[in-house]
This record gives structure tokens, C-alpha cells and sequence, in this order.
């Protein structure tokens, strides 16, 4: 099973990372927050196959009504998907978050 630490790790291993508290909890940023911990057992992360996670992995993944207005947020039972899973959706937070446009 994996937790915060796992977490953690895979965030800061992720080039030019930085982890600091938003909201009173543990916080990954790159060029903006990637990874966020919404309570100590679920991950707050950015993907743009939301609609899909909810609807085959319900038990996995769900929004909270805090969330529905930012299409690619998502909440992630950390209990619910292995290793490879949760790196794979950190690395996808992690390039959302770095794809901001630049104002030129």
C-alpha cells in the first residue's frame, strides 16, 4: 500500500520540485502545485482523464464538490492504486502543472 512518503518521494525526484504546506498539508510544486495531500490517507492531483478514472475506478478516485469547477483535478485514495499507478499520475500532474503558457 502507499502513502505520504511514497509520495513524497516520487514528487521530489521530479526535477525542479519543491514541497511546502498549502492548506495546512504537505504541498508539491514545480512551476505550480502538481500534488497536494487532501488528508493523510488521499491525494489531490491534476490529469486530464478524470471523467474516466471516476467512472471505471470509483472506489480509486473521486472529486469533492470543492473540486467540480477545475475539470482536471482529482482525489486519489492512496489505499486504492499501487506504486506504478500513483507515480504515473504524478508524473501527469507534474506535466499539466509545467505546461502553463507563457504570456508572450
Amino acid at each position: 500500500m502507499v502513502g505520504e512518503d511514497d509520495v513524497r518521494s516520487l514528487c521530489l525526484a521530479l526535477p525542479g520540485a519543491s514541497e511546502r504546506l498549502s492548506w495546512n498539508r504537505p504541498a508539491w510544486f514545480a512551476r505550480t502545485l502538481f500534488a497536494r495531500m487532501w488528508d493523510d490517507t488521499v491525494l489531490t492531483v491534476k490529469t486530464n482523464e478524470r471523467d474516466a478514472l471516476l467512472a471505471t475506478q470509483p472506489g480509486a478516485f473521486f472529486v469533492h464538490p470543492h473540486h467540480e469547477e477545475y475539470r482536471t483535478l482529482v482525489l486519489v485514495r492512496l489505499g486504492r492504486v499501487d506504486a506504478e499507478e500513483l507515480a504515473e499520475l504524478i508524473d501527469e500532474s507534474y506535466r499539466i502543472a509545467n505546461a502553463v503558457r507563457s504570456r508572450t
